[in-house]
């Protein structure tokens, strides 16, 4: 809570508005670029109810700036505090999960209904691929977006060959084949970084997934469930993905194939790009799962409202997707004023797309890039994958 004040306060009141700090001691407590992580457990932190009076603080005064008209400048620090904000609260809900605890309510509308109670629809299973012709896509925000990070800076020709994509992410019953026919075992289907990982962690198996019986079950939040299949398999990491897909056969998609089957308005990739698979209005409940609404990811085949042009399912939404790609700058990359968001990360990161089913929608649209060190697997992820060439 500390930090997501003093976050709002240096770039909005204090950057933007040349203000002098509400608290003298803030920079050395909560600014996350400059206090080592190993050292964050040992601060003396304020207790929550001081904690809560300086989050008030900053809020009020960053309200007061709303209310009387901010400059632009002002504007983009704003929408980039709640935005991080937005951020924080995903990894709030993925270290709950980590430690084990109960759901949360996250609902405006009420309690959040679980996905894991009876709110399955029965969509079921969406094999098979979409083909998606060869050509120039550019790859990027364009200049007309409201607001962008650096890292999306700017749309950019991309040559693509002709590929073939899976209309749907991989599923737990699908990733549970390759557990049984010995996939974490097999050193040919991991890369050497993959392996090695595996191998110093005795890895058998997804994160959160125990044996029970002849079966799996899984643990979501502070409950152990049986797998249910036609759901995405969640809570893998990008050397596990990688595995998969040769065990598979296939393999993950670069991010400039995953945004061409998520943008493109049609066969021409040159042509002006769709904001969101569906087009270019706002997410809604028919289109995506998104906010924390319902607590989990639905089947693989609901939500055909959300249809790309090429006929990709649930491109925005559910779990984020690991991609084949580095994170790397565009061509021409210049940092914004918050320098610390992408640039240290450039080269030993990967790239995810998609955004997941607690992702708040203000945040996402085709050309977000997200992005996580290859052995995460705390992160709500998992992957589609795409056809071998011919």
């Amino acid at each position: 809570m500390g930090h997501l004040a003093w976050f709002g306060e240096k770039w909005v009141l204090r950057h933007a508005g040349q203000r002098p700090p509400l608290r003298s001691d803030a920079d050395s407590l909560f600014d996350s670029s400059a206090v080592p992580h190993d050292t964050r457990w040992d601060l003396p932190l304020p207790p929550r109810a001081r904690a809560m009076d300086y989050m008030n603080q900053v809020q009020e005064r960053i309200l007061d700036v709303v209310h009387r008209g901010p400059t632009a400048e002002e504007a983009y620090f704003i929408l980039l505090s709640v935005f991080h904000e937005d951020m924080h609260g995903e990894a709030f809900l993925y270290t709950r999960q980590t430690l084990g605890y109960s759901s949360p309510r996250l609902s405006p509308r009420g309690n959040a209904t679980s996905q894991t109670e009876g709110g399955s629809d029965g969509a079921g299973p969406l094999p098979g691929d979409v083909q998606i012709p060869g050509g120039t896509f550019h790859l990027g925000a364009s200049r007309d977006e409201p607001f962008v990070f650096d890292n999306e800076k700017w749309a950019h020709p991309v040559p693509l060959r002709p590929f073939a994509i899976a209309r749907a992410p991989v599923t737990q019953a699908e990733f549970a084949a390759f557990v049984a026919d010995d996939g974490y075992r097999r050193a040919e289907l991991w890369g050497p970084a993959g392996w090695h990982w595996r191998q110093a962690g005795e890895i058998l198996h997804p994160v959160y997934w125990r044996r029970e019986g002849n079966g799996w079950l899984r643990r979501d939040f502070d409950r152990w469930l049986p797998l249910e299949p036609h759901r995405h398999v969640i809570h893998v990491n990008w050397y596990e993905a990688e595995a998969y897909c040769r065990w598979a056969g296939r393999r993950l998609p670069t991010e400039a194939e995953w945004e061409t089957a998520a943008a493109a308005s049609g066969n021409d990739l040159s042509a002006p790009k769709r904001r969101f698979p569906w087009g270019d209005e706002p997410p809604n409940a028919t289109c995506a799962q998104l906010d924390g609404y319902s607590l989990g990811c639905c089947e693989v085949a609901d939500l055909a409202a959300g249809d790309s042009h090429f006929g990709c399912r649930q491109m925005i939404g559910n779990v984020w997707e690991w991609t084949a790609s580095d994170f790397l700058p565009y061509p021409g990359f210049i940092a914004d004023p918050y320098h610390e968001y992408s640039q240290p990360w450039f080269g030993t990161h990967k790239v995810l797309r998609g955004g997941a089913w607690m992702t708040r929608s203000r945040l996402l649209r085709n050309t977000w890039r997200n992005f996580y060190r290859p052995d995460r697997r705390d992160v709500w992820a998992g992957f589609r994958t795409c056809a071998l060439p011919s």
